[in-house]
């Protein structure tokens, strides 16, 4: 049994590799980390998990936006953007979490695949339409021909926001929670942008686990230490 995490329909298609680092196998988060080598170790021995090869990581750096882009050969880093693409099997697109919703979006028409990094920011402003956008234009892919995966994280039960969140997020993502606070459902709030889009809803899938209430998972609200799961995407 791998000790990283999938989405199984995802994991059923032919020309597509991705899965989700747990906590066993360290944090994969480089800043503020107290060793960075020890950080791109766990991250070389994530992707040979998985049959990848570590020089093909190619990292999002991951800034709470909701910019895509492109990525046509292996680079270390790809700063102020929150989402890859690429249709290109040297590429292992690669993003960490700890309680943002990674979002995966494939073509198996193209070959071609996307992941995102989904926080509250990030949704707020479209990142999962961005994606879908991002494909269509540089690889010409259909919404219809999209497979989506949204990633393990902190859940609608669990993430607990202020009250002018009421006027960030339509009324359905959002229920009452404790001392005047809401909980929003981040990912419901990404499966409605893919379903605008044209996406089929049989073709969307959520990860169950809630990384506040699994520690399988690291969740920076449970424990705010820089610990970071990650999610890697490439084409075959």
């Amino acid at each position: 049994m791998p000790a990283f995490l999938s989405i199984p329909p995802l994991a059923n298609e032919r020309w597509i590799i991705h899965g989700f680092s747990t906590a066993e196998m360290g944090s994969m988060g480089i800043t503020n980390a107290p060793d960075p080598q020890k950080v791109t170790e766990n991250r070389r021995r994530f992707a040979r998990s998985m049959h990848v090869p570590p020089e093909a990581i190619t990292v999002a750096g991951a800034v709470h936006g909701a910019e895509i882009a492109r990525v046509d050969r292996p680079v270390p880093l790809v700063r102020e953007v929150d989402g890859l693409v690429t249709d290109r099997p040297e590429v292992a697109l690669f993003a960490t979490f700890a309680d943002c919703l990674p979002l995966i979006a494939y073509d198996p028409e193209q070959r071609a695949a996307g992941l995102a990094h989904a926080g509250w920011r990030g949704t707020e402003a479209g990142i999962a339409r961005n994606l879908v956008a991002a494909l269509k234009r540089e690889y010409g892919s259909r919404a219809e021909d999209l497979r989506v995966g949204i990633g393990p994280g902190i859940c609608g039960r669990c993430y607990e926001v202020g009250p002018e969140f009421a006027e960030r997020f339509p009324t359905e993502m959002l229920r009452p929670g404790a001392d005047g606070k809401l909980l929003l459902d981040l990912a419901e709030a990404n499966r409605q942008q893919f379903l605008a889009l044209g996406v089929l809803p049989r073709r969307i899938r959520v990860h169950s686990l809630c990384t506040f209430e699994s520690d399988r998972l690291f969740s920076h609200r449970r424990l705010p230490d820089g610990s970071r799961f990650a999610a890697l995407v490439a084409v075959r």
